[in-house]
């Protein structure tokens, strides 16, 4: 029983110790870092590309919403004075609170999703957005509106857009997609792929669509960081 309880309090200490060294080291709060650091270890999580990702506010992160994984990395990795937007699974996951508790969530219905002036008057404040977008969205249809709205409130804003996606999070149990092609479901090796900030207007003039429109361009830019 001694032996035990030596050996609970040695790991306990070294995970305390290496979430302070990880915390200074990547600009987190201590609480961002303890709760990451088990998920970094059983997933591997590569997550290279936040390390040297610069976004001046007002910026957007566009998160593609791929697994119930997806909030908890984002709650960790993200600047902890982010704003996130939080589909009412995820606001209400009892495994997620501890999560929750390190930033500002508001819970949204993806498919009642509207452009908010309060939204836009946090990122005018030079505020910070993370937006979880549904995966498997095509245009045209109904769930499209959420690329409509936040397009609107990114214009509006004039704030850049940060694409994430956490790439291998469908081949994990916590998967959102219910196709068969996801693959195998276990311990998978996640991999954090982000694009440079851009704000609507640049995505526009960049985009090659005859006729480009900005939840178009939002819709692109999302998809290229998955495939990044």
């Amino acid at each position: 029983m001694y032996l035990a309880l030596v050996v609970i309090a040695l790991v306990v200490g070294a995970w305390v110790l290496a979430a302070i060294v990880f915390a200074a080291l990547r600009r987190l709060t201590f609480h961002q870092a303890f709760l990451y650091l088990p998920l970094k270890l059983l997933h591997r999580v590569d997550d290279r590309a936040l390390t040297g990702l610069r976004a001046d506010p007002p910026v957007i992160y566009a998160v593609l919403h791929q697994s119930r994984l997806d909030p908890a990395l984002m709650l960790s990795l993200l600047p902890s004075d982010t704003l996130h937007i939080l589909d009412e699974a995820s606001a209400r996951s009892f495994w997620l609170e501890p999560w929750r508790e390190m930033a500002r969530t508001i819970a949204f219905n993806a498919a009642h999703v509207f452009v908010s002036r309060r939204l836009v008057r946090h990122l005018r404040g030079r505020g910070k957005l993370a937006v979880y977008l549904p995966d498997g969205i095509e245009p045209e249809t109904k769930a499209y509106r959420i690329y409509r709205a936040i397009a609107r409130i990114a214009a509006a804003a004039e704030a850049r857009i940060v694409p994430v996606s956490v790439t291998g999070s469908r081949r994990t149990p916590f998967s959102l997609a219910f196709s068969h092609d996801s693959g195998p479901r276990g311990l998978a090796k996640l991999s954090v792929r982000v694009l440079e900030p851009l704000t609507i207007a640049q995505l526009i003039d960049r985009s090659s669509r005859a006729q480009a429109t900005m939840a178009g361009v939002l819709y692109d830019r999302v998809l290229e960081a998955d495939a990044a």
